[in-house]
């Protein structure tokens, strides 16, 4: 019993210790040198995207939103424009599902969005759904600076956010 004891209670701290542990996230970043390959946007494949707008954004904007994504082979989907403010797109707590038509990509493992206008705009999370990929979301919960792509690249050394 004492052996039994002397065993399980190594195990049970381990146990506990992961389960309280909190999972690491990458935080978004900047990026200046991305280039947009507008011209390879055939739509072969469909993706769904959706976007959650954070509780704590403004409550709603009228700032133009455009979306790239890719896996890390130089394959992009690109999406000039979601927004419209007509239909109200990115309210506080809501969750706004496009259809987009891309290239097929392999793994999507990059994603970037951009603002541009004055409102100010703060997504929660943005998951891509594609056939021929796994569901992926980034995790944002801050607010979109205005004028730069930002966003994700966890591909295997980056080189697809720059191709």
């Amino acid at each position: 019993m004492i052996r039994a004891a002397i065993f399980l209670l190594p195990l049970a701290f381990i146990f506990f210790t992961l389960a309280d542990a909190k999972r690491v996230l990458p935080l978004p970043q900047p990026v200046k040198s991305f280039k947009i390959n507008a011209t390879q946007n055939v739509g072969s494949c469909s993706y769904t995207v959706s976007i959650r707008t954070s509780c704590s954004s403004t409550s709603y904007t009228r700032d133009q939103i455009s979306l790239a994504f890719g896996d890390a082979y130089g394959n992009q989907v690109y999406a000039p424009r979601l927004d419209d403010p007509s239909s109200r797109t990115f309210e506080r707590c809501s969750t706004d599902t496009f259809q987009i038509k891309g290239p097929c990509t392999y793994q999507v493992c990059y994603l970037y969005l951009y603002r541009s206008g004055y409102d100010g705009w703060k997504p929660e999370s943005v998951n891509v759904y594609g056939y021929y990929t796994k569901s992926v979301t980034f995790y944002y919960n801050t607010f979109i600076p205005s004028g730069i792509w930002y966003g994700f690249n966890l591909c295997n050394g980056g080189a697809s956010a720059s191709a």
